[in-house]
């Protein structure tokens, strides 16, 4: 089978490709490297730097793709206040340029990586798919457009597509440095450089983490799943969440305090009950191993 990865020398995406080739696959790799980097890159893989945003300059390396699993994307938050049209450009546009590709090499199977940020402030929890979504940001409305795209690209041109909903995913190759990096890099970066960690507000606020490993493999059960393929939105979360204390705490003991950003949701808790029945997938990594794991890195 011949496989087709966007953002593959991104922090999910080339953990995702590697498994891929670990599994036999013939792979073909697009990244601008905006946000990737080329060490990420499988050497077995066929890369090609090309920017999602150019329709024409990536619809030829769609022929003879069977699958195509879509991760690139302008990640975060606080970028998408600060630049919408920049964010827009990547994960609107980009993302429908993908789907058109996929669409006209008739591929059998399109998995969109989607985001939990698309909830916004629930007044239930867990977050279930069956909630109506509540974007907070224009990155969070960006990525739930994706899943709409893939929706309406399933009923009107019969386009096989999956939407999984990420929850804070961490593990290695996660960002540590500038705008994109996750709570958990930041963390990471400052114990070692024996700075205290930064926390936001009074860091109650709690998050699901997710694995790295867990979310690359909730991919690739969603190719293989026959029960999916409708343009269905389905979570990738543990089932657990921990506030960000907790989280600083299993790091460091030496923490300051700094003031809320805008568009941050107090709580996320992933009800990931679809997943575990449509896609026979449930969380292996607890946060205290993977994060004991990042330490020793």
């Amino acid at each position: 089978m011949k496989i087709l990865v966007t953002g593959g020398a991104g922090f999910i995406g080339s953990h995702l490709v590697d498994k891929l080739i670990k599994e036999g696959e013939q792979v073909v790799v697009i990244d601008n490297l905006s946000t990737g980097k080329e060490e990420f890159i499988n050497p077995k893989a066929e890369f090609h730097k090309s920017d999602i945003r150019n329709l024409e300059e990536i619809k030829p390396l769609f022929k003879g793709i069977n699958l195509v699993f879509h991760l690139a994307a302008q990640p975060r938050i606080q970028p998408s206040i600060i630049d919408p049209i920049e964010s827009h450009g990547n994960n609107v546009v980009g993302t429908l340029n993908v789907l058109v590709a996929s669409r006209d090499a008739k591929i059998k199977k399109f998995i969109y990586s989607a985001s939990s940020s698309a909830y916004g402030e629930q007044e239930k929890s867990p977050l279930r798919e069956d909630m109506i979504p509540q974007p907070k940001s224009p990155y969070s409305l960006f990525k739930l457009i994706g899943e709409y795209y893939c929706k309406l690209f399933n009923e009107l041109y019969d386009l096989p597509t999956i939407s999984l909903r990420y929850f804070n995913v961490y593990g290695p190759r996660q960002s540590c440095e500038g705008a994109y990096a996750t709570v958990i890099g930041i963390f990471l970066r400052q114990a070692k450089a024996n700075q205290p960690l930064t926390i936001v507000d009074k860091g109650i606020q709690t998050r699901d983490f997710t694995h790295v490993r867990d979310v690359v493999r909730a991919n690739i059960l969603a190719a293989k799943s026959d029960k999916v393929g409708k343009g269905e939105v389905i979570n990738i979360g543990t089932g657990k969440n921990y506030s960000i204390n907790k989280i600083a705490s299993l790091i460091s003991d030496k923490v300051v305090f700094i003031p809320s950003r805008s568009a941050e949701v107090q709580d996320t808790l992933a009800d990931n009950g679809l997943a575990k029945k449509l896609l026979g997938w449930l969380p292996r990594v607890g946060i205290k191993e993977g994060i004991k794991e990042l330490k020793q890195v």
